[in-house]
């Protein structure tokens, strides 16, 4: 209840980005939260020791188990997702990995998309396979696929993402958590394209929200992390297995998400804009093949991302007229972006797929898993956007 007495609002992204997650007053009566850098935790004396063993006290015992800044970022991300509780990790593969060895067991069965990030597809097709969890892969969109591979009693979970990476495919939300709820299954969505700030999966029904935060979360292209939020019980089960594997957010890590939370919505919406007039440039451009950004009515899932998002993101990924060498002539003529993997920070990346995620591969090899040799995925920084685009011209008019 507010103090008019009326339901109690929540609050918009941009003040919990500020705010959210965080008490009064800080420890040292410090404005920002410090950074816990400790391994270990003392008690004062054994009564205390035994009241926090038995569950009767909230606080720290050993830095594997958790830090009281990691706590923050946590505490944090969940505000910004809608989420009960939050779980920190040293990397979004740690999220995702640790998250279905604690939903997992051997005899189960996962069902996810194509367009997952392609570190998650190799985890499930291969590593869990070793453990006897099997895994059916089925086109990003197609429901009736993503049904029909349900096996009654074993499919245990459901992972998608969306927008996906690089082809900004999207995910009806709502409809893969109906599938979910129908068939008692734990729907996973990776959010990282989207951010908190335009897309909340957790509103559709989806049970967990994975994202990298070494993505827009961090937003300095300075820091590794992860984080998976949902209902508080299955965080705190998934909490118990990072415990035995150890993949923690360390507490300097930790502070600088949270530091890069604080202006996560500004940035995003510049992101957003700028994308969206990048996007719309290259698809009038006569050397640009096609454009591949859901913010544009051309996008195939146009219409549900205008559903279910606030805002179109800050990728964009097109192909050229030309094949991989009149490609690269373009990555390399560009002045601003910077040929490097990742995205979502400060300054905008530049890359070829087909050789920064899949060089070991034969064109042949890469067309078969969708990776053409003329795209090119543009993370947009926070840099003007009438610069972003007068370079893009340029190196397009140079090649």
């Amino acid at each position: 209840m507010n103090a008019a007495g009326g339901p109690k609002r929540p609050r918009r992204p941009l003040t919990d980005a500020v705010h959210g997650g965080e008490k009064r007053p800080r420890p040292g009566h410090s404005i920002t939260t410090p950074i816990f850098q400790t391994a270990t935790y003392v008690f004062r004396d054994t009564a205390e020791l035994v009241d926090y063993m038995s569950g009767n006290a909230e606080r720290e015992e050993y830095g594997r188990y958790g830090n009281p800044t990691q706590r923050v970022a946590e505490q944090k991300c969940a505000a910004l997702e809608g989420a009960e509780a939050g779980l920190g990790f040293a990397s979004g593969m740690a999220a995702v990995t640790t998250t279905l060895l604690a939903i997992l067991s051997q005899g189960q069965h996962v069902v996810m998309t194509d367009d997952c990030y392609r570190r998650t597809r190799q985890f499930c097709a291969g590593m869990l396979a070793r453990f006897g969890v099997e895994t059916t892969i089925v086109p990003t969109g197609d429901y009736d696929a993503l049904e029909a591979a349900i096996v009654p009693r074993k499919t245990r979970v459901l992972i998608s993402e969306s927008p996906t990476n690089p082809y900004m495919k999207v995910v009806d939300l709502g409809r893969v958590a109906e599938i979910g709820r129908q068939h008692r299954l734990t729907t996973i969505i990776d959010s990282t394209f989207a951010t908190p700030v335009n897309q909340r999966p957790i509103e559709h029904g989806i049970d967990l929200v994975l994202h990298s935060a070494t993505k827009y979360m961090g937003g300095h292209n300075d820091v590794l992390g992860g984080v998976i939020l949902g209902r508080r019980e299955m965080i705190e089960g998934i909490r118990q297995t990072q415990g035995v594997l150890g993949g923690i957010l360390d507490a300097h890590a930790a502070w600088l998400l949270i530091r890069g939370l604080k202006t996560l919505p500004l940035r995003v919406e510049h992101q957003n804009r700028s994308a969206q007039r990048i996007a719309e440039m290259l698809a009038a451009h006569p050397r640009v093949e096609r454009v591949h950004y859901c913010g544009l009515p051309s996008h195939p899932g146009h219409e549900i991302a205008r559903r279910q998002m606030t805002g179109f993101g800050g990728v964009v990924s097109f192909e050229l007229r030309g094949g991989l060498e009149e490609t690269s002539r373009v990555v390399d003529a560009v002045r601003i972006p910077q040929i490097a993997p990742s995205l979502g920070g400060v300054e905008s990346l530049i890359e070829q797929p087909s050789l920064m995620s899949f060089f070991e591969l034969t064109t042949e090899e890469r067309l078969a898993i969708g990776i053409k040799d003329n795209l090119v995925r543009l993370s947009v920084g926070l840099e003007d956007p009438d610069d972003l685009v007068e370079d893009l011209q340029q190196a397009l008019r140079a090649t």
